[in-house]
Parts: C-alpha cells; sequence; structure tokens
C-alpha cells in the first residue's frame, strides 16, 4: 500500500518558501529604506544586488532550492492515499471501544480486510463492528494477557492470509488503571498495567512477526505522552507505557534489516473510555483503600484520598472528543512510504516532550506542577503549612 504524506516540517516550510518567493520577487527598492542604507558591503555582495535593486544570484539559486525542496517533499509524500492493487491485511488489539473500533471502521471502509482483536467477543463494540462494517471484517477473540488466545488468533489470522503476509499489527488495547500517587497504588495495579500495556503488546508482536515480516509490513504500537515524559499520578500507566515505547525504539532498529517498519504513538487525552466504567472505578478504588497501611492513610487523610475519584470523574472533560488526529497519525504510520519512527498528536502532546528534553528537569517540574495541579494537599502537609504560617 502506497500512502504519501508529508511530515511535520510541511508547516513550516511551505510559508517560509513563499515568503521568500516574494521577497526575491520584490524589488530591493520597494523594502525600507533605511534598512537598505544599513546593509553593509559585505551583505550587498552576498546579496549581488544590481543597480536596480534587484536580486539577482541569489534569486536563481533560491528558486532552484525551491525546487529541490518540493523535489524533496515529493519523495516524502503528499497526504494522498494510493489504492493498493492486492489485497491488505491488519491485525488491530482492543477494538471493543476508542481508537480501535474507530481504525477498524475506517480501514474497513477503505476496503481492507481488517482483523479486530476485541476483550468480549459477544460484547457490545464487536456487535457495532458486525453491524456497521463489511463482511471482510473479522471479529477476533483476543485477551492479549491470554496466551491461549493470542496463538488461537495467530492461526486465524494466518490461515486467511496465507502467503501474503500481514501489512499491519497495531497494538492497541491498554488500560489506564486507577490514577492516584504513586505510593499509594497497590503493586496489583503495577502489575496489571504492565501485563497489559506492555507484556501483551510484547507477546502480540512476537506472535505475528512472522506474518509482518512476509509482507514487511508494519509494526504500531500505542503508547502515550505519559510514556515519554513523567506525569503524576500515572506511575503505573506511565511506567508500563514508557517499557512499551522502548520496546519499539529497539524493535524499530533491529526490524529494520528485515524491511519491517516499526512506529510509537505518544497521543495526548483523547476521550477513548480508557479509564474504564463506574465498577471497574469502585472496585479499584477499595482495592486502593484496603492496601494501604494505617500511616500512610494518616499522612495523607480521608480528603485527599476521596479527591482521587473526583479526579478519575472529571477527567473526561479534559480530553478532546474527536479521535482524527491520532487516527490521522496511525493511518500515517500505516500506509505512508516513509512513515516516522514517533508521532505525537493531539494538543499539548509535543510541548511537554520538548521542554523535558530541551530544558533543566527543575524547570519541567515547575512546569507540570502548574499545568497538571493536583489540587487538594495531603493532610499532613496541610497541617505543617498551618504551623508555620502561625510561627
Amino acid at each position: 500500500p502506497a500512502m504519501r504524506c508529508s511530515g511535520p516540517f510541511w508547516i513550516f516550510l511551505v510559508p517560509v518558501l513563499l515568503c521568500i518567493i516574494y521577497l526575491i520577487n520584490t524589488p530591493a527598492a520597494h523594502w525600507s529604506t533605511r534598512i537598505r542604507e544599513k546593509l553593509c558591503p559585505v551583505v550587498k555582495m552576498l546579496f549581488h544586488m544590481d543597480e536596480c535593486g534587484h536580486v539577482s544570484k541569489l534569486k536563481k539559486s533560491l528558486q532552484l532550492w525551491t525546487l529541490s525542496s518540493y523535489f524533496c517533499l515529493y519523495l516524502h509524500g503528499f497526504p494522498m492515499c494510493d489504492r493498493p492493487t492486492f489485497q491488505v491485511f491488519f491485525m488491530f488489539s482492543g477494538s471493543d471501544t476508542g481508537i480501535g473500533h474507530a481504525l477498524a471502521k475506517h480501514l474497513d471502509s477503505l476496503g481492507f480486510v481488517v482483523f479486530a482483536g476485541v476483550l468480549h467477543k459477544d460484547g457490545p463494540g464487536a456487535a457495532e463492528l458486525r453491524r456497521s462494517c463489511s463482511q471482510r471484517l473479522c471479529v477476533l477473540q483476543l485477551d492479549i494477557t491470554n496466551s491461549t488466545q493470542v496463538k488461537e488468533a495467530y492461526l486465524t489470522v494466518s490461515e486467511k492470509v496465507q502467503n501474503a503476509g500481514l501489512w499491519g499489527v497495531v497494538n492497541n488495547a491498554g488500560i489506564l488503571g486507577f490514577p492516584a500517587d504513586g505510593e499509594l497504588l497497590p503493586m496489583s495495579t503495577y502489575r496489571h498495567c504492565m501485563e497489559v500495556n506492555f507484556f501483551g503488546a510484547v507477546e502480540v508482536s512476537k506472535t505475528f512477526l512472522p506474518l509482518l515480516r512476509k509482507s514487511q509490513g508494519r509494526l504500531v504500537n500505542m503508547s502515550s505522552m505519559a510514556g515519554g515524559i513523567p506525569l503524576p499520578r500515572y506511575a503505573a500507566y506511565g511506567a508500563s507505557k514508557a517499557a512499551l515505547s522502548m520496546f519499539s525504539g529497539v524493535m524499530r532498529q533491529e526490524l529494520s534489516k528485515w524491511g519491517i517498519k516499526v512506529m510509537a504513538i505518544h497521543p495526548s487525552g483523547f476521550r477513548t473510555g480508557i479509564e474504564g466504567t463506574a465498577e471497574q472505578w469502585d472496585r479499584q478504588e477499595k482495592e486502593l483503600m484496603e492496601n494501604l497501611p494505617a500511616d500512610t492513610r494518616q499522612a495523607y487523610g480521608e480528603e485527599y484520598l476521596l479527591g482521587l475519584r473526583n479526579y478519575l470523574l472529571h477527567l473526561p472533560s479534559h480530553c478532546a472528543p474527536d479521535l482524527s488526529p491520532v487516527l490521522g497519525s496511525v493511518l500515517h504510520a500505516l500506509l505512508a512510504r516513509r512513515p516516522q519512527g514517533l508521532y505525537t498528536p493531539g494538543k499539548g502532546a509535543y510541548a511537554p516532550l520538548c521542554i523535558f528534553c530541551c530544558f533543566p528537569l527543575w524547570f519541567y517540574d515547575f512546569f507540570i506542577s502548574k499545568v497538571l495541579s493536583a489540587g487538594s494537599v495531603p493532610r499532613q502537609l496541610r497541617a505543617s503549612g498551618d504551623e508555620g504560617k502561625n510561627l
């Protein structure tokens, strides 16, 4: 499949080129007289200005550069999808809801053969896929933490694709867990996040790699911005996604010799339903409370602990309902001739990563503390703060 699409530099390069073309086609006499008088002889010699105030050699060189830039853009590609002339197969995990569900529908509408792995084959998400999609789409029972189901899914897919191979595997299945301070989270939450978000994705990748090798296809891992930068209350989730991101990077290097491309997606907050249901929240909150040591519960206080549930309740309101940015990134990763190794779709996904990489850690911590204000304060800290004010 060939989908030619430009990279992020397209957004910055085109306006610069247009400005340069405008300037080099405008007589220098039209520029500010004061600026022109300030040009030193060295700059004039560099620009090769003639007596009429035109730029001659620079104009030709920049026009050549403009043409070469557009040629590079053509090689990199434009966002137009060329229809494949052969049958193309994709396999997704986590297609019950959210990104995987929307992506399975969209690729099916484009005429591709989609294997949609779902946690509940008889659930509402699977029923919706069967109802709204074509007969090409195949719903697979796929709990990625169940090795038997992973192997059965592999046998089903390999029997269907045979020698054609599988063009794309998207490890989309994941869980959020209960957002809370890392000290408060029970070890079972850490283990569950790692089991689903990391070990499950690794097992699916290893199992389906023989089919990707046949077609020199794509492996796309759905990580998170929490997997690239530290975010408060996401210790378990962020650690599992960071492991997945590192796995993606290593596999990208190792599988390149086989012609397989590996991409990681680091989206910001999108309303995908990953936070779970109220029933799951109750169970997770109960487990958290039951495993808290007495001194920890005393230090944080009941008000702070109850505020964790409120944070989870308001989380969807801070997430974008439109999934198109992340869907576009996944489609580009699957179909572009030259996909990027890392995608950061969504509002605010790239800026914190740049700050984390380019600024001192104390500045990043200060920035995150202002952006993600914790709200309530643990009881022990409130008490010590009140004592300091009294003094």
